[in-house]
């Protein structure tokens, strides 16, 4: 294939692409103190936003992956807070253990209660979540409203998820939301800081269900 230019691609072949920017992962992330379990979604989110900063601010609850991994082979729901997260995520990989994913916002009885209420539709969205989805898994890679909301559920005595994944983006709340989410005895995945999104979600989703894959 010519591409016509002077610069010719290393390959064309996907996954040799994929295992290049592995390499270089490993080769540029320098020192740090994840655990081989931990370091695959590290890995997984620098690739997908070839964000080295962001890579090493994730933090993991010391039950993160197991937990994880057990609501994926358990066939665990697993709810998103919009559809881009929903969308990115390998569902020939879940649905193989009988997982599904889940995204309320556009929900028509969502939408309505939010303008009745006068509050994010994600709000909303999480309150109907969480009555569907015990032991399951929550991707929020977009509002903080919606894991604030969600660890106001759960304080309240709302069953619990078997693991939040907690990447909210932005300027407002985001980087409280997080600390937040750090302080409750559940597992999580976050990050520190105001960076995230649903391309990090998506990435430790994808990261944790491969992992699933491989265990017995």
């Amino acid at each position: 294939m010519d591409f016509k230019t002077e610069f010719k691609p290393y390959t064309i072949q996907p996954q040799k692409i994929e295992g290049r920017s592995f390499e270089i992962i490993d080769e540029e992330i320098g020192s740090h103190s994840y655990t081989a379990e931990q370091y695959p979604i590290v890995q997984r989110v620098i690739h997908s936003t070839a964000d080295f900063e962001l890579g090493k601010s994730l933090r993991f609850h010391h039950d993160a992956i197991q937990a994880g991994i057990r609501a994926i082979k358990t066939g665990k729901k697993i709810v998103t807070d919009i559809k881009m997260v929903s969308a990115g995520i390998n569902k020939r990989r879940i649905e193989k253990f009988g997982c599904s994913v889940h995204e309320y916002i556009t929900d028509e009885g969502v939408v309505k209660e939010a303008r009745a209420l006068n509050v994010t539709r994600s709000i909303v969205a999480m309150r109907k979540g969480i009555k569907e989805a015990e032991g399951g898994i929550f991707a929020i890679g977009n509002a903080p409203t919606a894991l604030l909301e969600l660890i106001r559920l759960i304080k309240q005595g709302a069953p619990k998820p078997g693991l939040i994944i907690g990447f909210p983006v932005g300027f407002v709340s985001a980087t409280e939301s997080k600390e937040e989410l750090m302080k409750l005895d559940i597992p999580f995945i976050t990050n520190q800081g105001r960076k995230g999104g649903s391309t990090v979600a998506v990435a430790a989703v994808n990261a944790i269900a491969i992992m699933a894959e491989r265990v017995e």
